[in-house]
């Protein structure tokens, strides 16, 4: 099976460090299962029935909500909306109800996938707080805050897995004078101007920068008619160019 001398832990109790790891019999996709390779032929559709079983998940179509309710992953560390009460604000005018979801409140796992069950829109800046997109009741959106330099990361870890689910997916792409970087590099650094450069330097570099350093200041009005796009989706209203 490798090449490499098995490690027992608890025969050796040394501290070991990998530049990453990768655990299970076999790599699908991100939030995804390929039916032809499991026993049974088991989907991603059926993994998430086999989740509202189990936390007993009220909401089987995001239809049956009554009012438009929505979901703020609010982060406290990095990648943070600095803007937060200002999205919240305009939320509500467009008519959502509107839940701020912290760190800590997941915990608590059961409560926390009912909670996001009970709402037609999840919305976050790219983390892995948005793998509550499990959650979510089929027909339902999840809007992603996509910034700087994160492009295919969005996509393909939390954006291109929701339509498997059935969930409606909207992404937010920030400008360049919504990303924190600006302060740090100014608007016509490489960072800002080119990130195939910092890709270039690999993922150490990546990370600090777009990952680590970066927080995002919206701009309302942008971001306001995505919001207006993800409640045309929620009462399922034609949705305009």
């Amino acid at each position: 099976m490798s090449s490499y001398e098995v490690m027992n832990p608890a025969a050796n109790r040394s501290m070991h460090c990998f530049p990453g790891m990768i655990l299970g019999l076999k790599y699908h996709d991100n939030l995804a299962l390929n039916p032809s390779d499991i026993p049974g032929g088991y989907s991603i559709h059926d993994f998430r029935q086999f989740i509202g079983e189990t936390y007993s998940l009220k909401f089987k179509h995001s239809s049956k909500i009554r009012k438009p309710t929505l979901m703020l992953i609010s982060r406290e560390k990095t990648r943070k909306i600095l803007n937060e009460d200002e999205m919240i604000t305009i939320m509500k005018e467009l008519g959502f109800q509107v839940i701020v979801a912290r760190a800590e409140e997941a915990r608590n796992m059961n409560k926390f996938a009912n909670t996001v069950n009970s709402c037609s829109v999840l919305v976050g800046a790219h983390g892995a707080g948005l793998t509550n997109e499990l959650f979510l009741p089929p027909g339902a959106v999840m809007v992603q805050v996509e910034p700087l330099g994160l492009e295919w990361a969005a996509a393909n870890y939390y954006g291109n897995p929701a339509p498997t689910m059935h969930v409606h997916y909207l992404r937010y792409k920030i400008e360049p004078e919504e990303s924190s970087l600006i302060e740090l590099y100014g608007r016509y650094h490489s960072v800002i101007t080119d990130p195939e450069s910092v890709y270039a330097k690999g993922y150490r570099e990546v990370r600090a920068v777009y990952l680590d350093q970066q927080d995002v200041r919206v701009n309302i009005v942008r971001f306001s008619k995505t919001m207006l796009q993800a409640l045309k989706l929620v009462r399922k209203e034609p949705l305009t160019r």
